[in-house]
């Protein structure tokens, strides 16, 4: 990667408390991996309106795509419609992410936001993308999860 490179990362893979549980994910040679970038973090289920802690949520019948289609919804444990959030943090990853003339971001995989090639739909996982993460891969951003 060069050094003039701007990447988004999910801000819990760099050690922020953001998720659902209020824990990091932080992944210690990921920070090693994006040396001399400049790395733009953020949560988009954060930025989308959601605290944390907040209940855990999956998509329900679908994928990212099927929720930015109008197909599906996400839902949190607590069975709150928290499709809204959602989508508008999607809307905001991707904002920061053309401001910034962002290539590839590196996201939490298997997350109902973040996760690329496998989601949780309820308990089980299933082939499909997050919403954030289908909303950027859909732009032309390259999408890497760990």
């Amino acid at each position: 990667m060069s050094k003039d490179e701007k990447i988004i990362v999910s801000a819990c893979l760099v050690g922020e408390k953001c998720r659902f549980d209020g824990r990091a994910k932080k992944i210690s040679n990921l920070v090693d991996f994006v040396k001399g970038c400049q790395v733009l973090a953020i949560c988009p289920e954060l930025e989308g309106g959601l605290g944390v802690p907040r209940p855990k949520a999956f998509i329900d019948s679908g994928t990212g795509k099927d929720v930015l289609e109008g197909r599906a919804e996400v839902i949190n444990e607590k069975g709150e419609v928290v499709t809204e959030n959602f989508i508008a943090g999607a809307r905001k990853t991707l904002k920061l992410a053309l401001a910034n003339d962002v290539k590839r971001v590196i996201l939490k995989s298997k997350s109902p936001s973040c996760g690329f090639g496998l989601v949780y739909n309820h308990d089980k996982l299933v082939e499909g993308n997050g919403v954030t993460a289908e909303l950027l891969f859909k732009h032309g951003i390259k999408v890497v999860v760990v």
